[in-house]
């Protein structure tokens, strides 16, 4: 059990590999769009996790191809979906006393996706939702945390930060925070640049 010493004044949370389990869903749907663009699954797969879609997108698509069109049909196929969603162990325990003030999931998936999802694996759907139309530049730019640790009445220096992929993980270090990184859902197996954990189950924190 990891037991963090210092108390935070808000909580930040990624929401795919950090609350909930979408690796099925993710690999599932994203194969499906390489295959059918000649792209290479398995280099896309391995960068895509913890980013925007249209982000990856502009990394792999082919010259010509409309990023903006193919990730809104991949947007959409994932929020029709959800067969496989689960909640990382710990997860709903942890939402369920947190004051609904003092919380807020930063996401690289769309509104509509994060909602369907955040239901489809039986979690709250949080006063502050900072998804990828509220920010001009995805993960690692730190900007997303920054905007909705303000919108919580705080700075990112006094929040604590849950994540899982190096992009996410990267964006909460550039906002200055303290992150950990859940392990039990992340499709990667690299070590991260911050203590790492199983699941909630293994940490226990505080807030001011």
């Amino acid at each position: 059990m990891m037991k963090l010493d210092r108390a935070y004044s808000a909580v930040l949370f990624d929401m795919d590999g950090t609350l909930l389990d979408s690796r099925v869903v993710i690999e599932r749907i994203l194969t499906e769009w390489a295959v059918a663009n000649q792209v290479d699954p398995d280099a896309l797969l391995a960068v895509s996790h913890g980013r925007r879609t249209i982000d990856t997108l502009k990394d792999f698509a082919n010259a010509g191809t409309d990023c903006e069109a193919e990730a809104a049909k991949i947007e959409s196929a994932e929020t029709a979906d959800v067969r496989g969603i689960i909640p990382v162990p710990g997860a709903v325990e942890l939402l369920s006393r947190l004051p609904p003030k003092r919380w807020a999931i930063v996401t690289s998936a769309g509104r509509d996706l994060a909602i369907k999802r955040l239901s489809a694996a039986g979690l709250p759907i949080p006063e502050v939702l900072v998804t990828a139309e509220d920010i001009e530049h995805g993960k690692p730019d730190p900007s997303g945390y920054h905007l909705a640790a303000k919108k919580l009445s705080t700075t990112t220096d006094q929040c604590l930060v849950f994540e899982d992929a190096p992009a996410g993980i990267q964006a909460g270090m550039n906002a200055g925070s303290d992150v950990i990184a859940i392990g039990c859902a992340s499709p990667t197996n690299t070590k991260p640049a911050c203590p790492l954990i199983s699941d909630f189950e293994a940490i226990e924190f505080r807030l001011t």
